[in-house]
């Protein structure tokens, strides 16, 4: 443990930095950023330092800079800056000395603070208090106070604050400079505007003052400047006078469905309105509205206890749950969730097949109106898909491998880092052909709809993703005189470290059960469901469609175990390249330190994956497996795998766990927990590990809870690690909602809904729940 991280105990809700170093700046940043699914603010300070990565996001609103690059998230104005001059002397902790320092964030009420006693250069001592939120019940609102108290002297005091519109994306300008204004000596307001989407920002900001509790008018005067507006402020502080100041800003923009035809002078009118209304409220109302609306929206609805002898396996899911509420954009389905969520400008903002395989299954048994409206992005994206798959020469819908626009098609770079034996760019592969993406989005429907029984939204949406989907595949796929059987070659699996693979199971049996999930449905709505049958015949070929599906799914060729050892291999040739010591890269405190010794084109050759690959079939398609052919797996590929992918750990946590393996299982949670969490300063830098996120869920629901859904129906096999005693948690099952305990001897579900009854498969035997059911656990429960 970094001695510059505390976990605080569990009750406290908090994370603590309890030293600062502005080498370690990206950190907190993104692991206490606030947010709340419209709007993302990285938790950079007030003061500028030389390492800091400003963030300001808001969701759904991408540009292109030119043709050269690709659609990203812009890094908008800085609004949060706040300069102290005391007594001539520029406030920073890079300077001075600090006689007390403590950055938290509140995760139950989503307030970030900082406190701190700091000695000028000059010797003036001030205790100085910085608080923050980012509103939960007023999505486009942030609000921020400060309390300075000099100690030991008066103090002659200037504050400089305002709006700083020179933020790029890593110097990448997505923002033209546009309209700044001073509204009644009080209120600062400015524009921005992308370049390509043409999306208006309208930013607004004021400051107030109280000193001894009573309200202050300040000298002023205010500065524009090129992207850049801001106010100058002098005043004298007394010695042991409080002085609190607010700063209460928001952002609106053209991109919401309300503002959409209003035009831009209606939209800045209507957020400077806004914005007094709120400063009339001030930092306090603010700060206790979000924190109820939290309790509300998150805390009381899906509550999660763990009683283990480590407070930190608390605290982690809390963690994961606060960064899943503010990384979810609950309020428009035309977005997603990015594979850092809106805490940095890594990956651009894009949503990858982290949201579908590793963010959704929360969401979904949790909240299915938000995994709904996450299902629906996927179908309002079709367009974008069945545009990518024409490109490729291919018939229905290819999902991207990165996602933003829903008509964007394909967003992933084509150029990453160099290469360490050519010196050149290395070509990133995964948005040409890791195709698997298609039948994960598929995969979330499906099982969104298992779990929800939400027909209505298969009516509209679900049918035609699969079967669009199911389209892609067969038109994928390449016969083979040799063998008689249809290969998918050339492809990246999840498995990032074997480009160009040919038949790698992932994606073969995924794509099989894909087009056996259409046949199955074309012939349920045939018989079944003749009205929403005849709607996609005809828009889909669907006639047509099926005869290609029956002709050549049962000829998809799928890698079976070796007789010998009941290995699968993991793709054609896999088994086949040599194999190194790999005792260094498994034992390392950092990722892809393999790339220190080999290239890419190395490494496709060496018998090591990069995370979860096999693994993943034994989570998606569990059924389809016997418990010797996954341990058989587990056995040989888990040692070749580095985890170099934040996907990986909360994988083979849940498969350990299947697998009778426990302690394995624990200590993989609890690095899976610690990967943004955890010890590693830099680990973090360029924003959360979004899927790693959902994955902690995961660890604790699927693993350890054992809450699986299997085919369609409900499977509860719990089982608690060792230094656990009790674990409690919610899931929503067909519209009721369960309350599952568990223990080391027995487990509870009481169903308090109650609406109907819920049947559930444990340790092989079924049940009905209609009201509440307690069983007693087998003794271990041992496989």
């Amino acid at each position: 443990m970094n001695t510059s991280m505390n976990y605080s105990k569990a009750e406290d809700w908090y994370i603590e930095e309890e030293k600062f170093d502005s080498s370690w700046l990206g950190k907190c940043e993104a692991i206490m950023c606030l947010g709340n699914g419209y709007l993302g603010l990285r938790s950079a300070t007030e003061e500028e330092y030389l390492n800091e990565k400003r963030g300001y996001f808001v969701a759904g609103t991408f540009n292109k800079f030119d043709d050269r690059e690709v659609t990203e998230l812009p890094n908008i104005a800085d609004i949060i800056n706040l300069q102290m001059i005391i007594n001539g002397c520029c406030f920073t902790l890079d300077k001075g000395t600090i006689k007390k320092y403590s950055r938290k964030l509140n995760l139950r009420t989503g307030e970030l603070s900082r406190c701190i006693v700091w000695i000028s250069p000059k010797g003036d001592e001030l205790a100085i208090e910085f608080y923050r939120v980012v509103s939960m019940a007023d999505l486009h609102l942030i609000a921020q106070k400060v309390i300075i108290t000099p100690i030991n002297s008066n103090i002659s005091l200037k504050i400089i604050s305002g709006i700083n519109g020179r933020i790029t994306n890593s110097g990448s300008q997505h923002l033209s400079d546009g309209d700044k204004r001073l509204y009644e000596q009080k209120y600062m307001q400015l524009v921005q505007t992308t370049g390509e989407s043409q999306i208006d920002f309208v930013h607004n900001t004021s400051l107030s003052f109280m000193i001894d509790n009573e309200t202050c008018e300040l000298e002023s005067r205010i500065i524009i400047e090129r992207r850049k507006i801001y106010m100058e402020y002098e005043m004298d502080v007394p010695q042991g006078i409080p002085l609190v100041i607010q700063k209460i800003s928001n952002v609106y923009t053209s991109r919401e469905p309300d503002n959409a035809d209003i035009g831009l002078k209606k939209l800045q009118e209507k957020s400077l309105s806004l914005l007094k209304n709120a400063v009339a409220h001030g930092y306090d109302r603010i700060a206790y509205d979000s924190a109820t609306e939290w309790g509300k929206k998150v805390w009381d609805k899906t509550p999660i206890k763990i009683t283990a002898e480590d407070e930190f396996d608390q605290l982690s899911i809390r963690f994961a749950q606060y960064h899943l509420a503010i990384m979810v954009p609950s309020h428009d389905n035309r977005m997603s969730i990015g594979a850092k969520g809106l805490s940095g400008e890594g990956y651009k903002g894009h949503t990858f097949w982290d949201t579908d395989i590793f963010v959704l299954p929360y969401f979904i048994f949790t909240d299915p109106q938000l995994a709904k409206q996450l299902e629906q992005y996927r179908y309002l994206s079709l367009n974008g898909a069945r545009a990518k798959a024409l490109s490729n020469g291919f018939s229905g819908a290819q999902f991207p491998w990165e996602s933003a626009w829903l008509d964007d098609g394909e967003v992933t770079p084509v150029w990453g880092a160099a290469d360490i034996i050519t010196g050149e760019p290395t070509k990133i592969w995964s948005g040409f052909i890791e195709q698997h993406i298609t039948s994960d989005v598929s995969y979330g429907i499906w099982q969104y709809y298992k779990v929800t029984d939400d027909q209505k939204f298969m009516d509209q949406y679900g049918y035609e993703v699969i079967f669009d989907t199911a389209n892609f595949w067969v038109s994928r796929l390449e016969f083979s005189e040799e063998d008689g059987l249809y290969h998918i070659n050339n492809v990246v699996g999840p498995d990032e470290y074997k480009e160009h693979a040919d038949d790698n199971a992932y994606t073969n049996y995924m794509a099989y059960w894909n087009i056996k999930k259409a046949m199955e449905y074309y012939q349920y709505l045939k018989e079944e469901r003749t009205s929403i049958f005849n709607k996609l015949l005809n828009s889909l070929d669907l006639d047509a469609s099926y005869e290609m599906w029956v002709d050549r799914a049962d000829k998809i060729y799928l890698p079976v175990p070796r007789e010998e050892d009941l290995v699968i291999p993991q793709d054609k040739y896999y088994l086949t390249y040599k194999e190194i010591d790999l005792t260094n890269y498994k034992s390392q405190t950092q990722v892809d330190t393999i790339f220190l010794d080999y290239n890419i084109e190395q490494i496709n050759h060496i018998q090591v994956s990069k995370q979860a690959d096999i693994m993943m079939l034994f989570l998606c398609l569990e059924d389809m497996f016997s418990y010797e052919v996954k341990k058989a797996n587990w056995d040989y590929y888990e040692p070749r795998t580095l985890h170099d992918s934040s996907l990986s750990l909360s994988s083979h946590c849940i498969l350990a766990n299947d697998l009778g393996d426990y302690d394995k299982a624990y200590d993989l949670f609890r690095k899976a927990a610690g990967i943004d969490l955890g010890t590693n300063m830099k680990s973090s830098d360029s924003g959360i590990h979004a899927a790693s996120i959902g994955g902690i869920w995961q660890c604790i629901v699927y693993g350890f809870g054992g809450v699986r859904m299997i085919n369609g129906k409900l499977r509860i096999e719990p089982k608690l690690p060792k230094t656990w005693s009790d674990l409690e948690f919610p899931i929503i099952w067909h519209g009721q909602k369960l309350i599952i305990k568990i223990n080391k001897n027995r487990l509870q579900i009481e169903n308090i809904t109650k609406e109907a009854e819920v049947e559930v498969t444990i340790y092989g035997k079924s049940y009905h729940i209609d009201d509440r059911l307690e069983v007693d656990l087998p003794e271990g429960c041992q496989l």
